[in-house]
């Protein structure tokens, strides 16, 4: 019999000791501290992001994108399409604009497992999942997840707002072409040309094309096509744009379609004179804000018809700007101060084949300048200036991916914030950013979470309210199609601007209904 004492302890141990060969002390204001490593402790920088993950799974958005993905490898060690897109997810979210940036989110032991990964996967393993993949394929599919998610408001009166953004480059990547960049002149760029649904700040899709390909007319065929893939009953109001899409091609597609539209048009020779002409006339009507307008007809040179254009002007006060150019060419500018009683004014003039009045359609293209906070958003604070490949079909699908997780975000604050729309500057420091801490014990998994935001007791009452929200509508709704469902949700998700009613159903359920 081995009569040598246990080797096993008395008492279980409790709170791990500081080890000194992994402690450091460290001298501060405060006093000495020791500081320690913990490599095997489960904890994110993101500790909110489950209550997202749960409206993606409520809303049963990541589960069938992740299924429709057309990425498809032979290799036992490929990692699978799960891991890949949970890992692309997580990037866009925590603001990642290079693929090198995954490498900080590869130790987060508290979320991926809840997207149902296994790991997250290096940033050459996601740069390169996509090169194999067919170009048309993956277009069908994030364009298919796009609509999915937007579509029942479509049925809503909605206004299509259409716009060009570039993205400067810096290497060989393809598509890398010299064309019209107003902040970077002479600088190779690509060409964003972006559908948005107006005020909600929804993206329908995205084109990514050579930078020397920014005008109106490599938008067209893109644009028309998607509409005519719509139900007529899902098509806008109208469709609005600025400068670049007020041209005889961009109107005479709308016009064959009986689609109405609002542009604004360049002050050519032609524009200019019918300013002139209008300048006296005793008809002008407040546009507010300041501007006054006038109704006029005019046909430009090759227009194949006479179109109705709004003429606006607003006067200017104190000193003005005049824009001069030097003998060789260089811009120059200098101030002169108005002199009393002397008017001078600043002019627009818009193109459209609407009916409403000059106050209406004032105010309508003021509203158009909410796609340039859209552009921006998405390009300083959602990665659209980044994930840079050097083949074209790569940028194309992550912008496209950026899009599409960048529009379910935004569904998710506008629950928390239905009110107005919260950029991701404001809403992932109070929505995803947190410390969370995992812990599991008898069979029972649970996040701890610590925020360190000003309104964290408010914060964690919205999302305590969102949870139990969610969970009312998975037992509540059973019974119920996805569809169906999902415009509970957006009814809920745009309560502001539909005033506490359901959104208008599609006219075919309609016609179907008992």
């Amino acid at each position: 019999m081995d009569t040598r004492e246990s080797q096993w302890p008395v008492h279980p141990k409790g709170e791990r000791e500081i080890r000194a060969e992994t402690a450091v002390a460290v001298e501060t204001f405060g006093g000495r501290v020791h500081v320690e490593w913990d490599p095997q402790a489960a904890v994110t920088p993101m500790g909110q992001l489950p209550f997202f993950i749960e409206f993606l799974k409520t809303a049963e958005l990541f589960e069938p994108w992740v299924a429709d993905c057309p990425l498809l490898w032979t290799s036992p060690n490929a990692p699978s399409k799960r891991d890949i897109l949970g890992t692309l997810l997580l990037s866009v979210l925590a603001g990642h604009w290079r693929y090198a940036h995954i490498t900080s989110i590869r130790a987060d032991g508290v979320n991926p497992p809840l997207l149902g990964m296994r790991k997250v996967v290096s940033e050459d393993s996601v740069r390169r999942s996509f090169m194999p993949a067919e170009a048309e394929e993956c277009a069908r599919w994030q364009t298919a997840h796009l609509r999915r998610g937007y579509e029942p408001l479509l049925c809503e009166p909605w206004i299509l707002d259409i716009d060009t953004t570039v993205k400067p480059l810096y290497g060989h990547q393809e598509g890398a072409k010299v064309g019209f960049n107003p902040h970077k002149p002479g600088r190779p760029s690509h060409a964003y040309h972006t559908y948005f649904m107006a005020n909600v700040r929804l993206v329908l899709d995205v084109e990514v094309q050579a930078g020397n390909r920014t005008a109106a007319v490599y938008t067209r065929p893109g644009l028309f096509a998607f509409l005519d893939d719509l139900p007529r009953e899902k098509w806008p109001a109208f469709v609005r744009g600025d400068i670049a899409f007020g041209n005889e091609g961009m109107m005479n597609d709308c016009e064959v379609r009986s689609l109405h539209y609002l542009f604004k048009l360049k002050q050519s020779s032609k524009v200019k004179r019918l300013i002139r002409e209008v300048f006296g006339r005793a008809d002008w009507v407040a546009g507010g804000q300041g501007w006054e307008g006038v109704d006029a007809t005019l046909r430009l040179m090759g227009w194949t018809r006479e179109r109705r254009v709004i003429v606006l002007r607003r006067e200017c006060r104190g000193e003005v700007m005049l824009e001069k150019t030097d003998a060789s060419g260089q811009m120059m500018f200098a101030e002169i101060q108005t002199a009393e009683g002397v008017k001078r004014y600043e002019y627009a003039v818009l193109v459209t084949s609407l009916p409403d009045s000059i106050p209406a359609l004032a105010q309508h293209y003021r509203d158009r300048a909410d796609a340039e906070n859209v552009f921006d958003e998405l390009k300083n604070q959602w990665s659209w200036c980044g994930y840079t490949t050097c083949d074209l079909k790569r940028c194309q699908i992550m912008a496209r991916m950026a899009a599409l997780i960048y529009n379910w975000w935004s569904l998710f604050v506008r629950l928390a914030i239905p009110e107005r729309h919260a950029e991701a500057i404001t809403s992932r420091p109070l929505l995803l950013h947190a410390v969370g801490k995992k812990t599991e014990h008898a069979g029972q998994t649970r996040v701890t979470i610590t925020s360190t935001h000003a309104e964290a007791d408010a914060i964690r009452k919205v999302l305590s309210r969102l949870s139990t929200f969610f969970h009312w509508l998975r037992s509540s709704a059973e019974q119920l199609d996805w569809g169906q469902r999902w415009r509970i949700l957006l009814s809920r998700v745009f309560v502001y601007f539909l005033g506490g009613r359901l959104l208008a159903t599609p006219a075919k359920l309609l016609a179907e209904s008992p």
